[in-house]
């Protein structure tokens, strides 16, 4: 695991790249100094870099995020979201388990979400004992409730109806603008503990890399995942035998402080080795 000041040398030793967003590009409200820039030199190179993200929103809604942020469309190749896995996985219903689900679904997430199922065949209901599946796309992080406990009562209401529940975003927290705020990924763990059944789709599950490696034409090998989660990012990339870029200026920031040797415990302890780290995506 090698400490490196930026990304450089990495750039120029692999042949693509996948990268986080939420703790890498952005912290949600603006990007984080010199991100833009390691975009650039890295298209620059001529190489790709595509975009891997639990946000639980479309791949469309999530670049018009980026762009209002100043990150322009060209400085990568491509994007994926949760939210788009959860709408694919939801239009086409190939996977047995999503085609068993029924139509009637109850929504528990914010408003600027619905983009996930809004222009599907489904009927939004609002009370449990209608509905044949929830979609947890997560708390609204710019208001509501902050702690799993908030809604114990709504996930138990749940669990008496039997839903089975898709979650469109694994992270448990994130950091936005300097505050930590949970995700869909607490409520699931959650409800998967008292009982419930779910699906998640996203990092770390080795199937969301299928379509980012098709997207970038590269082998897991000669690939790079950049992301700042050892949970999510860094355990979703050895899932794949795909190399790794452990970014420290993100969700493990106040927890490791930058101290090298609380570094190699939490990746010791997670049983995990990422071949860099970095305090920050910059060059």
């Amino acid at each position: 695991m090698h400490h490196l000041p930026g990304f450089e040398s990495l750039a120029h030793r692999y042949s693509g790249f996948i990268l986080d967003l939420w703790g890498v590009i952005h912290d949600g409200v603006q990007p984080y100094p010199g991100a833009a820039d390691c975009l650039a030199r890295i298209r620059a190179l001529g190489k790709p870099a595509v975009l891997l993200s639990n946000a639980p929103r479309r791949a469309h809604a999530a670049q018009a995020a980026m762009r209002a942020m100043g990150i322009a469309d060209d400085l990568y190749t491509g994007i994926l979201t949760s939210g788009e896995a959860a709408h694919i996985a939801l239009r086409d219903r190939t996977d047995p388990w999503f085609a068993g689900l029924g139509r009637r679904m109850l929504h528990l997430g914010p408003a600027r979400d619905r983009n996930v199922f809004d222009t599907l065949d489904l009927e939004v209901v609002t009370r449990p004992q209608d509905a044949d599946f929830v979609l947890n796309t997560g708390p609204d992080d710019l208001a509501g409730p902050t702690e799993v406990a908030d809604w114990e009562d709504l996930l138990q209401s749940f669990r008496r109806a039997d839903l089975p529940m898709i979650c469109a975003n694994p992270d448990l927290e994130v950091i936005r603008g300097g505050i930590r705020v949970i995700c869909a990924g607490a409520l699931t763990q959650r409800y998967e503990a008292i009982g419930g059944t779910a699906r998640w789709l996203g990092k770390p599950d080795p199937a969301i890399y299928t379509p980012v490696l098709a997207m970038l034409g590269t082998a897991p090998g000669e690939t790079l995942a950049v992301g700042d989660s050892l949970r999510t990012d860094i355990a979703g990339a050895a899932s794949r035998d795909i190399p790794s870029c452990w970014i420290l200026g993100g969700i493990h920031a106040a927890e490791l402080g930058g101290d090298p040797a609380r570094i190699a415990a939490a990746a010791a302890e997670a049983r995990l080795h990422p071949a860099a780290v970095l305090p920050r995506f910059v060059w």
